[in-house]
């Protein structure tokens, strides 16, 4: 009895599931209730777990969140059906409530269509129901009002039908086993299609919004920051800055190097935010608070500004030595120095109560860094651009926060919608769940061309190779150890592009058969090496990110 009504209510949670995200497919400002439970489940998880989650985790971090809100969702419904069976009130009261807490979750997005999406979660799971509830009397487990004749002997309903039989205790009718797995089956199977179709098109609704390429045509382009001609009243007339292609030196043509530029495509993605807000550009707005001359942007006021290209790596506090989580692109924007000038900010004037820059994000998100960082000279942006096209959705559209330097969790706010300067006391997302206040990036270096376990040839030189970066300081040498760092052989290195990109490096190495202990460290623009303290992204003793050389044990025959 138990087991029949648990799948009743876990097929009608499908079902119900199915109609929801069929619907948020359709029509995008009615969101993903899965998406939402898991988002309140981020929000309300103390930050010490968030964080150990995404260290294990990395990238795999969502997916396995939504996996584990949707086993725990369908615990609940198999419950409430189990329960139905005795008290169909309480198990009423229950969908209540989990409909109520749909419509809650729902309403943590930042963009939705009120009604649309209460409609969508109540008649979701009130259809969720009425299956789980027909499956509960087809399996004979609720009893009906009055006892029905006893059907005639040949007909579906008969005691000698294979698909139902008869039940003479209350006259009710129960499903044989195989028609309650065909009645259940269908309905999965209608639900299951309804939740795929949903996703489908959710995910293409995304991919048809593929970036567009940046355009900045219409007025003069090319010149060098600062350099514009001027206006009438000795105004500076806008420029657009563009860089040209990287020279052929800064790259090192050997297997497994990463390329200079990261695709889009696989930029590395590490967000609080489970789904990426979708803003409608001609409607958004950057508003500037907390300075002397409070001021409003549009999007289009941000293009027709002075803006430029700049070539920058960013990097996660989260990603251990070697890992993956940093990637290098192409910029466009405006300076942030140049919008602070605008809402009347300078070095001169920043106070106590102005020391730290807070950006905002169109879902509340928030990050904040020293003010005085973004006037020291360095390319920090407002960006809308990234590799010559508008930036993707889930990288910010239509404009973030670039800094050189920084890590991401003190800096890198996606969908901007508001800068603030208030106090140092302010504590951002990531603060309050234990990170350290300032994010500077630490020198780091990885092996790519050769992985730890792997079996190499000798009789020829093995390229160990891979990439360095220390932004804002750039990268002056590389060093390969291929005995456990009893010795050090120097890199050749790429031309740096940028003090703020990384920088590839290969070592030649000419390798005798036998089993090695390979690492790599840096020394950075400023002559500081590389620390050798292992260290992980968050405890052992810190939480400003991790910190070692990254090592590889090889074996060559």
């Amino acid at each position: 009895m138990r087991l029949k009504a648990a799948i009743a209510g876990i097929v009608g949670l499908v079902v119900a599931l199915g109609i929801t995200e069929l619907v948020h497919g359709l029509y995008e400002l009615v969101p993903s209730v899965l998406g939402s439970i898991a988002q309140v489940v981020v929000e309300w998880t103390p930050g010490g777990i968030v964080t150990r989650g995404i260290e294990l985790l990395g990238q795999a971090d969502i997916p396995v969140l939504i996996a584990s809100v949707v086993l725990g969702t369908l615990a609940v419904s198999a419950l409430l059906a189990i329960v139905a069976v005795r008290r169909p009130a309480l198990a009423l009261l229950g969908v209540a409530v989990l409909t109520a807490i749909g419509i809650a979750v729902a309403f943590v997005e930042p963009f939705i269509a009120p009604v649309a999406t209460v409609a969508t979660v109540v008649g979701g799971l009130l259809a969720g129901t009425v299956v789980a509830e027909l499956m509960l009397r087809a399996a004979g487990l609720r009893e009906t009002e009055k006892a029905a004749p006893k059907p005639a002997a040949g007909t579906p309903g008969s005691p000698d039908s294979p698909v139902v039989r008869w039940r003479e205790t209350g006259g009710s009718m129960s499903v044989g086993r195989g028609g309650f797995i065909a009645l259940g089956g269908g309905a999965l199977v209608a639900g299951l299609a309804a939740l795929g179709l949903g996703r489908l098109l959710s995910g293409g609704s995304q991919a048809a919004s593929t970036p567009k390429r940046l355009d900045l045509s219409n007025e003069p382009a090319g010149k060098p920051s600062g350099g514009g001609e001027q206006k009438a009243g000795g105004q500076e007339a806008v420029t657009h800055e563009t860089l040209p292609p990287p020279p052929a030196d800064a790259s090192i043509d050997v297997p497994g190097i990463p390329k200079i530029f990261t695709p889009a495509s696989s930029f590395y993605l590490i967000d609080a935010a489970l789904t990426s807000p979708r803003v409608n550009a001609d409607d958004w707005k950057l508003s500037l608070k907390g300075v002397p001359n409070p001021v409003e942007f549009s999007y289009k006021d941000l293009q027709e500004m002075s803006t430029l290209e700049s070539d920058v790596t960013l990097s996660c506090v989260s990603n251990p030595v070697g890992g993956g989580l940093v990637s290098n692109g192409r910029w466009t924007g405006v300076l942030l120095s140049d919008v602070l000038k605008e809402a009347g900010v300078s070095r001169e004037n920043i106070t106590r109560a102005s020391q730290q820059l807070v950006g905002r994000s169109v879902d509340g998100w928030t990050a904040g860094f020293r003010t005085d960082i973004a006037l020291d000279g360095r390319e920090a942006l407002v960006a809308f651009g990234l590799n010559g096209s508008e930036l993707p959705v889930k990288h910010g559209y239509p404009v973030r926060l670039v800094v050189p330097g920084l890590y991401g969790y003190v800096s890198a706010t996606k969908w901007l919608s508001e800068i603030e300067l208030t106090s140092w006391d302010f504590n951002a997302y990531w603060i309050q769940r234990t990170w350290t206040k300032e994010g500077p990036v630490k020198t780091q270096s990885r092996l790519d061309t050769v992985k730890g376990g792997q079996n190499l040839q000798a009789g020829k030189k093995i390229p160990v190779g891979g990439v360095a970066w220390a932004p804002h300081r750039g990268i002056d040498k590389v060093e390969v150890s291929t005995d456990n760092g009893e010795t050090w052989n120097e890199a050749r290195l790429a031309s740096q592009l940028d003090p703020d990109t990384w920088r590839q490096y290969v070592y030649d190495w000419d390798a005798s058969p036998g089993s090695y202990t390979l690492k790599v460290r840096a020394t950075d623009g400023e002559g500081v090496l590389q620390t050798a303290e292992e260290r992980p992204p968050h405890g052992g003793g810190g939480t400003d990110g991790a910190q070692g050389y990254h090592t590889a044990e090889v074996t060559v025959a």
